[in-house]
This record gives structure tokens, C-alpha cells and sequence, in this order.
């Protein structure tokens, strides 16, 4: 049984993504760190700081290195970290002559950080294309319903007319800043780590940076000013964005729960046979994917305090807020592209009912554009009387349970300046919606092309 849901093979399908789960799973981060080694190898081979061969024979090797559970467990328990089980069996895989130039002038965080580096790369990757595919998702939305008509809610009230591509675009819009946040922030921790004990490479004498260089670009990560042993900005700005992308995936399913609720009914989830029921109640098309993108959501933000209290790292190689990483860091990744995968899926496929959009808007009777009405008399009463004009037609209106024009019609100080033509206009949603159309086209000009 997994102790995290999100690595349930039940609820995983639900809280993660296999695709995430197999970036960030034991397999994958000691073939990552074998493929640090083989690289390393290969970069000092061409320094001619180990012989060609052996490193020729330790690049091999890392292809067919055996990497036994129990015995990387059995070192964990005794040593802390696996490098050591993991260095010994690439060195076996090498052969006695090569095996003993495996891992020259490295230490463990440089292995582990930098395979965790490769791993992060892999998982922004997955991110970045779910993240675009429901941005462009959105942005379809937003163009197809700019003219739907609907009512803006404040406090959970009808406050003035919007239209759903708005709504649409709203939700849009964070979506494309998540993704130009990720472009800059991934030269920050898509970062080679290759330090040696204390973050001097003294043992490899002049060679150091040579090595480090060649070795980012051995594996298409960046070479850093310097080792970032105890420097852990770049990890946890990682954390700390997919908390900040899944609280606006908590925007988009809030909304859209708010939206479907049995007395609203104006979008509703994606549907098949079974989705969302109850066990008792056979009516039930419950909001499953919103509910868990809310879940998510509010694990990843609970691992993004972790991550950066994890920053107080001591002197040159910390005691303790670095192992406090692995207990945040794959998790946070595998909610949130659990959180992303389930957004996706919501605007991919979201049912909108433009007709009761229509019905709810009208539901009050036109008191909706109480503040059209206002804005109209201002120029002529002053904004405060004219607001006390139109208030007290809503009360009458509320009072008396007719529409909104038929109080403005009782008042006086209404019917000398505007005509019944001109209150019909005024009362009308669609004519009061300001500067919908090009916040619409605004947003959209913010999904990248590619």
C-alpha cells in the first residue's frame, strides 16, 4: 500500500501521472545519476585526466551497470546516500583496470543533485506541454464565447454583465505567465552540480572548471558560476512556481464547481457513463476533476514552505535541509501535473450552456445594470444622486417583484431625461460590456506559438 496517494496504484490515476511518476521514481534517478557518471568520465577522458579507455569502458558500462535494490538499500541504511552502491556497481560493470577512475574527483550531492537537475528538466518538459495544450484550450474557449453573455458575479452576487470567453480569458491569462516564468527560470535549475568535497574541485588542481563546463555540456544543463552545494534558490523556485501554477488551476476549478452547481448549471465537467457518480444517488454528476485539482493543489502548496526552509543550509554542505528536499520535490512534482493533467482535461472538454447563462442573467430582472442606469444619469444628477435615483428603483423593484425598467419608469428624475427606448437600451446585458472584446484578444495574444 503507497503511504501518499499520489503513488497509489489505485488513486494515482487521480492525485499524478505515470509519466511524472516514471520521471521521479527510484529506477529513474540511479539511472540519472549512472548517467552523470558515464558523463563525467567521458569529459575527463577527453582532459586526459583518466586514461581514454577507462573512460570509454565506464561510459559503457553504465548502460549495463546492475543496480540491486537490497543492496542500494542495504548501503542507504548504513551510509545515508546511495552513491557509494551506486558508484561500486558501475565500477564492477566497468571492469578492475577502469572501475577505478569511476567518479574521480566528485562527491555525492554533485551525483545526486545533478541527476535530480536531469530530472527536473524531464518534469518541467511534461509540464510545459500539458500547460500549453490547456492554455490553447482556454484560448479556443475565450474566442468561441467572447459574445456569450453571462453574469458576473461579486461576492456570489449578480454584479454586471461579462461574457464566459471574459471568464475564459481570465483563467487564460496566468496559464501564459506560468509559462514565461518556466522559460526563465529554467537556467536557474536545469544546472550542472559539480562542486568535489567543499565546493572547490581542489582535487582535480587547475582542471575544476574545465571539468564542470564540459560536463554541463556533456548533458545539455547549465554550467553555474559556481557549485550551489548549499545555494538551493534554484530548486526551490522550482517548488515555489508549481505552487504558484496550481493556485491558478484552483481558480479555474473553483469557478467552474461554483458554475455547476445544480442551481447555476452553467458549465458542467466533461461527462462518460460513471464519472462523478454517488453510490446512492443515481442523479450525481459530481465535479471529480476540480475536487482533485483543489486537492493537489493544496499538497503542492504545502510542500513549497518545506522547500524553502530547506534553504538555511549550513556552512559548506548541510545537515539535514538537504535530504529535507527528496521528502518535497518529486511529490510536488507529481501532484502538479496530477492538478495540470485534470485542468487539461476540464478545458478540453468543459460543456457550457449558453442558455441558461441567459436564463440566470435575466433572473433579476434587469437589476444586473442598475450601474449602466447610474452611469448614464451621472453626467446630468451627479454620480451620488444619481446612484440614489437608481437604488431606489431597485428597491421597488425588489419590493414590488417587477423589472428593473418598470421602476426606473416611476421615477421622475429618470423619465425626464431618458425615454422608454432609451431604458430598454440601458437595461440590455449585452450593451454594457466596456472593454470585453479586446481583454479577450489581449489575453489571447499572450499563448505562445509554439
Amino acid at each position: 500500500m503507497a503511504v501518499n496517494p499520489a503513488d497509489s496504484a489505485v488513486f494515482g490515476t487521480l492525485f499524478g501521472s505515470d509519466a511524472m511518476r516514471a520521471v521521479f521514481d527510484d529506477s529513474a534517478f540511479f539511472r540519472r545519476m549512472l548517467e552523470v557518471e558515464a558523463a563525467l568520465a567521458r569529459v575527463q577522458g577527453r582532459l586526459g585526466l583518466i586514461p581514454a579507455a577507462a573512460a570509454d569502458a565506464i561510459s559503457a558500462a553504465a548502460d549495463r551497470a546492475v543496480l540491486d535494490n537490497a543492496a542500494l538499500a542495504a548501503s542507504v541504511r548504513r551510509v545515508g546516500y546511495p552513491v557509494i552502491a551506486v558508484v561500486r556497481a558501475l565500477s564492477d560493470a566497468a571492469g578492475a583496470d577502469a572501475g577505478r577512475w569511476t567518479h574521480w574527483g566528485a562527491t555525492t550531492q554533485d551525483i545526486m543533485d545533478t541527476a535530480q537537475a536531469l530530472q527536473i528538466r524531464a518534469g518541467l518538459a511534461l509540464l510545459r506541454a500539458d500547460l500549453l495544450a490547456t492554455a490553447r484550450a482556454l484560448a479556443a474557449l475565450a474566442d468561441a464565447h467572447r459574445d456569450t453573455v453571462m453574469a458576473g458575479r461579486t461576492h456570489l452576487q449578480h454584479a454586471l454583465p461579462v461574457t464566459f470567453g471574459l471568464k475564459c480569458a481570465v483563467w487564460l491569462e496566468p496559464l501564459a505567465n506560468h509559462l514565461t516564468r518556466l522559460e526563465q527560470l529554467r537556467p536557474r535549475v536545469e544546472r550542472v552540480q559539480f562542486g568535489g568535497a567543499a565546493g572547490t574541485l581542489a582535487s582535480l588542481g587547475g582542471d575544476g572548471l574545465a571539468v564542470m563546463e564540459g560536463l554541463a555540456a556533456e548533458l545539455g544543463l547549465a554550467a553555474p558560476p559556481l557549485p550551489w552545494h548549499v545555494s538551493r534558490d534554484g530548486v526551490a523556485e522550482a517548488v515555489s512556481w508549481l505552487g504558484l501554477l496550481c493556485g491558478s488551476l484552483s481558480k479555474l476549478a473553483t469557478d467552474v464547481i461554483l458554475l455547476a452547481q445544480t442551481e447555476v448549471a452553467e458549465v458542467s465537467e466533461p461527462h462518460e457513463a460513471g464519472r462523478g457518480g454517488s453510490s446512492t444517488m443515481p442523479q450525481k454528476r459530481n465535479p471529480i476533476a476540480s475536487e482533485y485539482i483543489l486537492a493537489a493543489a493544496r499538497g503542492v502548496q504545502a510542500l513549497v514552505p518545506l522547500m524553502q526552509g530547506a534553504m538555511a543550509q549550513d556552512h559548506e554542505r548541510a545537515t539535514g535541509p538537504w535530504q529535507a528536499e527528496m521528502l518535497a520535490l518529486p511529490q510536488a512534482f507529481v501532484l502538479a501535473h496530477g492538478a495540470l493533467r485534470q485542468a487539461r482535461a476540464l478545458a478540453e472538454g468543459l460543456v457550457v450552456d449558453a442558455a441558461r447563462m441567459r436564463r440566470n442573467l435575466a433572473a433579476t430582472g434587469g437589476l444586473i445594470m442598475a450601474e449602466a442606469v447610474m452611469m448614464r444619469l451621472a453626467p446630468h444628477l451627479g454620480r451620488a444622486q444619481a446612484h440614489d435615483v437608481v437604488h431606489h428603483a431597485c428597491d421597488v423593484a425588489l419590493h414590488d417583484a417587477i423589472p428593473l425598467a418598470d421602476a426606473l419608469a416611476r421615477e421622475p428624475a429618470v423619465t425626464a431625461r431618458l425615454d422608454a427606448a432609451a431604458i430598454a437600451r440601458l437595461t440590455d446585458p449585452a450593451s454594457y460590456l466596456g472593454s470585453t472584446a479586446a481583454f479577450i484578444d489581449r489575453a489571447l495574444a499572450t499563448v505562445p506559438a509554439g
